[in-house]
């Protein structure tokens, strides 16, 4: 981990790259297309299974908290790796918007009841969800609910992963952020692009919560740390993407040669490889500066997210085409790819939204 002021570290340890290949063995074994195409095609998109595997087997759900919490005390760095596997995978399992988004907001809220929530959601026997519109970005606007004589009431849409969530944080209109049990609201499933990361409506009908802290610093906090580490996961997928076509034209063949030795299409994947590694290394820069606690945390993020959303989309994009028939096929696992880098593309803001930010935080203003 970097010191704050130094330059940022770009490079995996040898303990990133024994956890990179530790979890892509475990999804090898769980996670194989056929088995995610035929979760998309059920009531039950989230894996309950894998993700057991994944928190109480690996610990990786308390990777961001504090042992003495019951946490693994590692860094972003480390949950960069497995949002890049688990990107690579499109894992149904809400590994990001749990063990990441969630766990950031309870960290940034004092006292025992988010200290205890925080020990439950490393288990992983606990998931938790952030109740704020997955679409939001770390410096946007969020939608909240009322506080009325003790009691939460009101709605609010684009929830991801609320199906799946024992917990939500919601944060109320008198400026609380607001524990709630998932069995005590209305979750509203509806139909999303990507069907490995569900959205939900979530209805609070006169629920009471436990206030754990102050939402604003909170949902900043969370939203920031999900947008740094999502373009790990965009990564990942990027990734995935440029392999498997690069594969694909290896065994195709075309008048008796491989389709991958046309040099128009040999352009193409240069351009994506250039992409790709480019797209490395502004992820890596953003999980360096969230694990460093750096003062350039903000420009970090806005750079990754600015520049992996669309890559992650053009490769996925390049996939479908460069697999020619069989990449327009249900049956080919390309398509999940695809879906989800255009939702990723939107959440925890857009790339123009990020690209905005990143003009204030350096002072470069359109004229």
């Amino acid at each position: 981990m970097t010191a704050q002021g130094t330059q940022p570290d770009l490079l995996y340890s040898e303990e990133e790259e024994a956890l990179r290949a530790a979890v892509r063995d475990l999804l090898t074994d769980h996670c194989d297309p056929g088995r995610v195409i035929a979760r998309t095609e059920s009531d039950t998109p989230h894996d309950p299974a894998l993700w057991k595997a994944l928190s109480e087997g690996m610990g990786l759900a308390g990777l961001l908290v504090p042992e003495e919490r019951g946490g693994q005390g590692a860094t972003h760095r480390e949950a960069a790796v497995v949002l890049e596997e688990l990107g690579r995978a499109v894992a149904p399992v809400p590994y990001l918007t749990s063990a990441v988004v969630a766990t950031e907001a309870l960290l940034a809220c004092p006292g025992e009841d988010a200290a205890a929530l925080l020990t439950e959601l490393a288990s992983g026997r606990t998931v938790g969800a952030l109740a704020v519109a997955l679409s939001t970005a770390p410096d946007g606007a969020h939608r909240t609910v009322r506080h009325e004589d003790g009691l939460l009431h009101g709605e609010l849409t684009g929830i991801a992963d609320a199906a799946a969530a024992d917990v939500l944080l919601v944060p109320a209109a008198d400026g609380g952020l607001y524990a709630v049990d998932a069995h005590a609201v209305t979750v509203t499933p509806r139909v999303s692009l990507d069907l490995t990361r569900p959205l939900a409506t979530v209805t609070v009908d006169e629920v009471r919560g436990r206030r754990l802290g102050d939402a604003g610093p909170a949902v900043r906090r969370a939203l920031t740390a999900g947008a740094g580490l999502l373009a790990s996961e965009q990564l990942g997928l990027a990734d995935w993407c440029l392999t498997e076509a690069v594969r694909h034209l290896k065994e195709r063949k075309q008048f008796n040669r491989p389709v991958g030795g046309f040099q128009a299409l040999k352009h193409r994947l240069a351009q994506l490889w250039l992409e790709v590694v480019n797209t490395r290394a502004a992820a890596r820069h953003a999980a360096d500066a969230l694990a460093a606690g750096s003062a350039d945390t903000g420009v970090a993020v806005a750079v990754a997210q600015a520049y992996a959303a669309p890559v992650a989309v053009h490769a996925a994009e390049e996939a479908v085409q460069l697999h020619g028939g069989i990449g327009m096929t249900w049956e080919h696992p390309v398509h999940l790819y695809l879906k989800r880098a255009k939702a990723d593309s939107i959440a925890y803001g857009t790339a123009g939204a990020h690209r905005e930010a990143l003009a204030r935080l350096v002072d470069l203003q359109a004229p």
